[in-house]
Order: C-alpha cells, then sequence, then structure tokens
C-alpha cells in the first residue's frame, strides 16, 4: 500500500458511521410527464377563467341564444302549445263559454245505433227534461248503425260548435265530429256502450270543465 507524502508511516482512519449515498440518476421520462401535467394544469385554469368572465359578463346568454338559430342563421320559432285535452263527458275541447246556448235553443236529433230497441225514444225523453228541444228521433243512419262503439257520437256543423259542447256534456265519453251543415242543430248518435246521461249537477261540471279558458303559453323556454 502507498503512503501519501507528510504522513511518513502515521496511520490514518476513516472515523464516523455516515458513508455518502449515489442516488439514481432522474429519468427523462419524468421530466416529459411533469412537463405535460404542468401544461394540462394551466390550459384548465385559462378554460375555467374564460367559462366565469362569460358568465359575469353576460356573454353566456347570447351564446345560448346563438344555440337556439338554426344553420341559416334565424332563430327556431318558439313551440306551438299542446292541443287542449278533450274533457271526459263533453264531445269537444275547451270553447268559449259565450257561444255555447242555453238548452232551449239547441235543437238535437236524436238516433239509436245500437241493437237495442226504444233507446233513441227514451234518451230523447231525458234530453227534453233537461230542456233541450227535440227533433227527429229514431235509428241512426246506415254509415252510423251498429258502428258507434263509445256512448255517443255528437255530430254538428260549425254554426252548431257551441251546442255541440253543451249535448256532449250531459254524457260521459261522447266524441265529436263536425260536419258541413249550416244550421245550429245537433245529432246525438247513441253508442254500444251508452247506459244513461250524466246526472244535472256533473253534466254542469263536465260543462264547466269543457269551457274553461286554456292558459297562454309563456313564450319562454329553452332550446
Amino acid at each position: 500500500m502507498l503512503t501519501p507524502q507528510g504522513l511518513k508511516g502515521k496511520q490514518y482512519r476513516i472515523t464516523g458511521n455516515s458513508y455518502p449515498r449515489l442516488g439514481r440518476p432522474p429519468k427523462k421520462s419524468r421530466k416529459v410527464f411533469a412537463l405535460i401535467a404542468a401544461v394540462l394544469a394551466l390550459a384548465l385554469i385559462g378554460l375555467g377563467g374564460v367559462q366565469l368572465w362569460d358568465i359575469f359578463s353576460g356573454k353566456g346568454k347570447n351564446a345560448s341564444a346563438e344555440a337556439c338559430a338554426t344553420p341559416s342563421g334565424k332563430p327556431l320559432a318558439a313551440p306551438a302549445p299542446e292541443p287542449a285535452p278533450t274533457v271526459p263527458g263533453s264531445a269537444a275541447a275547451p270553447i268559449d263559454p259565450k257561444a255555447v246556448p242555453q238548452p232551449a235553443a239547441v235543437t238535437v236529433n236524436v238516433y239509436n245505433a245500437t241493437a237495442k230497441a226504444g233507446l233513441a225514444a227514451r234518451t230523447a225523453e231525458e234530453l227534453q227534461k233537461r230542456g233541450f228541444v227535440i227533433g227527429k228521433v229514431g235509428n241512426a243512419p246506415a254509415e252510423l248503425d251498429k258502428k258507434v262503439p263509445g256512448t255517443a257520437q255528437v255530430i254538428a256543423g260549425p254554426a252548431g260548435a257551441g251546442a255541440s259542447t253543451l249535448v256532449g256534456s250531459v254524457i260521459a265519453g261522447a266524441t265529436s265530429t263536425a260536419d258541413a251543415r249550416t244550421d245550429g242543430t245537433v245529432d246525438f248518435v247513441i253508442g254500444d256502450s251508452y247506459n244513461a246521461l250524466l246526472d244535472e249537477a256533473q253534466a254542469a261540471a263536465a260543462l264547466a270543465l269543457a269551457t274553461k279558458p286554456v292558459p297562454a303559453p309563456s313564450g319562454t323556454g329553452s332550446c
């Protein structure tokens, strides 16, 4: 063993219990991943800042309006209101109460489209007790005979729209049909499911529902 100059044969000992340890050199891939993560974090922070700016500056509303536009750039039309449901016991959709006449001003033709004999006469008598004017009474015409599966079919022309609503309110489940007649008469065609007229209180409630105004659409909504 060679002795360094100046020691002249003296012993040299290393004291202490700590020794330097060499770690693995950092890999290049870790640096790349760290750089990518930092870039993504900055991008997310920037995107969040832009969205907050749009919210507080009101630009978000403009973006929503543009989203509702067609490809041609024209705004979409407001959705059409849903048709009002037909009220059970009424033959017509909701109508202006002022257009509904009194029973004494309505002439009703009563026809029997079932195989039960005498049903038209008995029903006409009940309608007359309610104040209606009775016109023709008899069997239904061939195009309707045995072809009305419900309780009744109420038929009227444009001039009898209000009268049709009134007549339809006295029978549950009646359906309404319009034809080209020019007068205000109403045909009451008895169907296979007919049992009896509604009582006066039930008929009045059905008429009130049939003439209840339909709420106007608010005109606002999202795309």
